[in-house]
């Protein structure tokens, strides 16, 4: 248990040295733009390439090819709504421009607000997976940390730029992008403490098909639109082929 935990936490860890990465840059619109394409082809990659295609591959085990089809719907629905209605609790963009005194700083705030919240949410269940996998057998839960670690990175990188640039202050961006990634022992020690007699490999898609449709309507609605100029296409594509290389080290 110890140095399965051990692996949960540097997995989590990996995610605030892609914040540092980002503190090397100087936030600006253009490295914003940037971010933005870059988070939400992150997102949109992660949950298409990886997510999905696991679950749906466990669903075909036990159900036809349409019941696992509507299965995975209608739990990518229920995440999009979820979503949408997380969005509308948080403050809008004039609200907070009115507190900033800064429209572009106000709209930076509530972007890096719900790609965070939606990476934390899925870096929970990645760390049950972690902790999981290192009680199981050390050496896949070595293995397994090490790929999160990859992938986590960039998805630091996506948390940190927007909070830098709204802040103005690269330290408060790494390290949000710091806390977003320590979701990943947290939630393992609460799934370990409180549902080590319930999780299922059901269960453990399920919640997370439902967390990549989070991620799919926030790359949709918030990120992707921001994504302007040769700088959003180039982080969109830069975001979609990191990814790739994390999902192939998964493997």
């Amino acid at each position: 248990m110890p140095t399965a935990l051990l692996f949960t936490v540097l997995a989590g860890l990996s995610t605030g040295l892609g914040g540092l990465i980002a503190a090397l840059f100087p936030p600006s619109p253009r490295l914003l733009a940037a971010s933005a394409g870059f988070a939400g082809s992150v997102m949109l990659t992660v949950s298409l390439a990886d997510l999905t295609p696991e679950a749906l591959s466990c669903y075909a085990a036990g159900l036809s090819p349409l019941g696992s089809g509507l299965a995975l719907s209608s739990q990518l629905a229920a995440g999009m709504v979820i979503a949408a209605l997380l969005g509308r609790l948080l403050p809008e963009e004039s609200a907070l421009a009115a507190r900033f005194g800064h429209a572009g700083r106000a709209g930076a705030l509530r972007t890096a607000l719900v790609t965070g919240a939606a990476l934390v949410l899925h870096n929970l269940p990645e760390g049950v997976l972690t902790l999981f996998a290192g009680v199981a057998d050390p050496a896949l839960g070595m293995r397994t940390a090490m790929a999160i670690a990859l992938h986590n990175i960039p998805e630091g990188l996506a948390v940190a730029v927007p909070f830098a640039y709204a802040l103005r202050s690269r330290a408060k961006g790494a390290g949000a992008a710091l806390l977003s990634g320590l979701a990943e022992p947290l939630g393992a020690v609460l799934a370990w403490t409180f549902l080590r007699g319930f999780l299922t490999p059901g269960l453990l898609n399920g919640v997370t098909v439902v967390v990549a449709g989070i991620m799919l309507w926030v790359s949709w609605d918030q990120l992707l639109p921001q994504a302007k100029g040769r700088a959003g296409l180039l982080g969109t594509g830069a975001g979609c082929l990191l990814m790739v290389l994390g999902i192939a080290a998964l493997q």
